[in-house]
Order: structure tokens, then C-alpha cells, then sequence
């Protein structure tokens, strides 16, 4: 956890903060869950059979960009005290790259997939980078409540967009095509309080005779490797992280194709789900990041990663619409609770003054479980069937509970994490 600042946190800053995961939350709700996903499948690749191969393939990429890119970039960004402008042009270049998908039609399988993969690095960079702020906004004390409040945040704003996609598609004859400019819209408008009110509190540090950022922003990365070993209980849980965001991010992007494949659930109806989705999401990062604050990080994790054993197991036999809406609402708690307490136990655990830099390498170690993850559930979807998938992918979350059984991370309000 970073020192204390000098400049005094207020209410307003916390509020600007949390304004980007509701910004944020509008792309990965429309454009990667729920109505674009099905768009490619349906319009785009006009249900070829390789189209969810193609689907889980191009994220896979954009994940590789990410894992590149996040911790140099988030190095620079330390080094340069200008995390809040890299933040602001990730999101216009997201905003853009979703807006453009509105020319995406039938055929265009490669322009399709050329626009998601840029915006979902420019999203996944974004991310990475707010999420690099918790260190400088919150203490030991809080730390969770205020994750808490951000993933809250995000949920009500994925929750907002769904209802705005719904109105669009029952009431525009172009249907889906306007819900990607509305979602480009959203996050560029919804990111204005956070251009506003968050501060940027690092000091740029001069640029060493013969350097350039690049070769300072790779030797950061270079030192914080080294320096791993001695963060154990930090590069354990960044190995859990993976495991159980793999299974995570493959949920996240196969689940509305699981409902329409398996259970025949119409757009309206997708969208339904997960806007029930999105209130338990809210409901668990805000109750969980109170838990968290009062019992500790452990017990948190290892309910949420439950909650996904039993999701899975429950998706991969579940046989009705009915059944498959109560598995998205536990689902829902699952998300929140897992999202919310990982990026708290990471600010916990980060050394001060390099909050960019170790955020770069939980983006890392998240982007990693987003190719491994989506990929995975991609070609077992398409050889052996999505139930199959879905039990295989509960194995994710199965190893990354066992690992992190094993670490002791900070125990409970006041408590600091012991080393093991």
C-alpha cells in the first residue's frame, strides 16, 4: 500500500474514481458479453462454424497485446506522473474502436475482429491504469470498501447500458448496430468526472543521461522480475489470479453465447439476464468489500471462488431458461466478490511509489488468464460441445482456490499480511 499522500483525499476523488468502472463497464457488458459477441456470431461470421473459435481467438490476442504492453506502459506511467493522461487517451481510443463497429456487417469478419481487438486493448490498458490509483486513494483500513465501490459502480453502469441497448433494439429498425455507438458514447461521456476529479499525485522523475522511456520502462519491468522473489505471498496470489481469472474471463465471454447456443435465449432475453446479473454483481462487490475490510482478503477470495465451483458445475447440467437466470444471479456475487477483493489484496500488498508499475503486472497476470481462459473455452466449445466447456472450466477456479489456501494475505481491518 502506498504512503499517505500529501495532498488530502476527498469524497469527490473517490467518486471520480469510481465513475470509470461504470464508464468502463458498458464495453465489456454490450460489446463483449452480451449483444456484440452474438452480433459477430450471428451477422458478422453469419454462423459459420468456426465463428466462436474466431470469437475467442481474437481476444486471446488482444490479451497478448495487453500482457506486452500493460507493465512497460504502466512503468512510464510512474516514471512520467502521467497515469491519468494515459488513461484518458486508452479510453478515447476504446471509445472510438467500439463506436466504428457500427460499420461492421455481414462478411466483415477481419474489420470485426481487427475493431475488438484494438478496443480491448485499449479498455484492458485503461483498466490496468485506474485501477493503479487504489494504492493513492485509500488505506490499509478501507482499501476494500473502496474497491468495493468501484466494481458497485461498474455494475449499475453495465446495468444502465443494458437497459439503453434494450430500448435500442425494440426500437430502431437497425437494431444491435446503434447499441455500439451508444456503448462508445457511454464510456466516453460516463469517464468525464473521472478527467475531472481525480488527481494525479506521482512526481515525474528525470529522464537518466542516455535513456529513453522505452529502455526506462523495460528496466522497471526488468527490476520488479528480479524483485519477485522477494514479494512471495505477492507473485503466489498473481499465479492464483491467472487460474481464476481464466475461468472468469471465459464466462464472462461465452456466457450469452452459452444461453443462446444451449438454451435459446433471445437478445431481449440475454439482456435481461444480465441485467439481473449486473444487480447482484453490485450487490456482491459492495456487501464483499465490507467483508473483506472486517475479516480479511482469505476468506473473501475462497467464498467467491466456491460460488464459481458451484456455478459451473450447475451451468454444465442445467436444463431451463429459469435455472440458467438463478445461475446468472449467483454468478453475479461470484463476479463481484472475486473482481473487488483481488485489485484490493494487490493495493494492499504493493510498494509505495510503484503502484503503476505493480498494476501494470496485475494486468499482466490478468490478461494472461484472459488468453488462456477464452481461448480455452473456444475450441473445447466448438469440439466438445459448451456444457462440457463450462464443467472443464470450473477446473480454473478449482486450482487457483488450492494455491491461494496456501498464502497468508492481510487477515482483517488493521492487520498486515505475514510472510510466507
Amino acid at each position: 500500500m502506498s504512503s499517505p499522500s500529501p495532498v488530502p483525499v476527498k469524497r469527490s476523488e473517490i467518486f471520480g474514481w469510481c465513475c470509470f468502472d461504470f464508464a468502463n463497464s458498458a464495453f465489456t457488458t454490450i460489446i463483449i458479453t452480451v449483444v456484440y459477441a452474438v452480433y459477430f456470431k450471428e451477422a458478422v461470421a453469419q454462423d459459420h462454424a468456426s465463428a466462436t473459435s474466431w470469437w475467442g481467438r481474437a481476444l486471446a490476442i488482444s490479451q497478448l497485446v495487453v500482457i506486452l504492453v500493460a507493465p512497460w506502459l504502466g512503468a512510464v506511467a510512474d516514471f512520467t506522473a502521467r497515469k491519468k493522461r494515459f488513461l484518458m487517451v486508452s479510453a478515447t481510443t476504446c471509445s472510438l474502436a467500439t463506436t466504428a463497429l457500427f460499420f461492421t456487417g455481414a462478411g466483415d469478419v477481419a474489420l470485426a475482429l481487427s475493431l475488438v481487438i484494438l478496443a480491448n486493448v485499449a479498455f484492458s490498458v485503461s483498466e490496468n491504469l485506474c485501477a493503479s490509483f487504489l494504492p493513492e486513494i485509500s488505506t490499509p483500513e478501507n482499501v476494500g470498501r473502496i474497491s468495493g465501490y468501484g466494481w458497485s459502480f461498474g455494475y449499475m453502469g453495465g446495468l444502465l447500458s443494458l437497459g439503453l441497448a434494450l430500448g435500442i433494439i425494440m426500437g430502431l429498425e437497425a437494431s444491435a448496430r446503434w447499441t455500439f455507438v451508444m456503448t462508445g458514447a457511454f464510456f466516453l461521456v460516463a469517464s468525464l468526472p473521472t478527467q475531472l476529479l481525480l488527481r494525479e499525485r506521482s512526481v515525474p522523475k528525470a529522464l537518466p543521461p542516455g535513456q529513453t522511456y522505452l529502455t526506462v520502462g523495460w528496466g522497471a519491468i526488468g527490476k520488479t522480475l528480479r524483485e519477485l522473489p522477494q514479494h512471495r505471498t505477492l507473485a503466489l496470489f498473481f499465479v492464483a489470479f491467472t487460474f481464476f481469472l481464466s475461468g472468469l474471463m471465459a464466462i464472462i465471454t461465452f456466457a450469452s453465447l452459452f444461453g443462446t447456443e444451449v438454451l435459446h435465449l433471445t437478445t431481449q432475453e440475454n439482456i435481461g439476464l444480465f441485467a439481473a446479473l449486473q444487480i447482484t454483481s453490485a450487490l456482491g462487490a459492495f456487501g464483499f468489500g465490507y467483508f473483506q475490510d472486517r475479516v480479511g482478503a482469505k476468506p473473501t477470495l475462497v467464498i467467491a471462488l466456491l460460488l464459481w465451483v458451484v456455478v459451473c458445475g450447475w451451468a454444465a447440467f442445467c436444463q431451463s431458461k429459469t435455472e440458467f437466470f438463478l445461475i446468472g444471479a449467483l454468478a453475479g456475487f461470484g463476479i463481484g466478490s472475486l473482481q473487488s477483493s483481488s485489485r484490493a489484496v494487490v493495493a494492499a500488498l504493493t510498494p509505495p511509489g510503484r503502484a503503476g508499475e505493480f498494476f501494470g503486472f496485475w494486468g499482466l497476470f490478468g490478461k494472461l488468464g484472459g488468453v488462456i481462459g477464452p481461448l480455452t473455452m473456444g475450441e473445447l466449445a466448438t469440439h466438445l460441445g459448451y456444457r462440457s466447456a463450462v464443467l472443464i472450466n470450473g477446473g480454473f477456479f478449482v486450482v487457483g482456490l488450492l494455491i491461494l489456501l496456501g498464502l497468508s494475505l492481510p487477515r482483517a481491518k488493521n492487520d498486515q499480511p505475514v510472510p510466507v
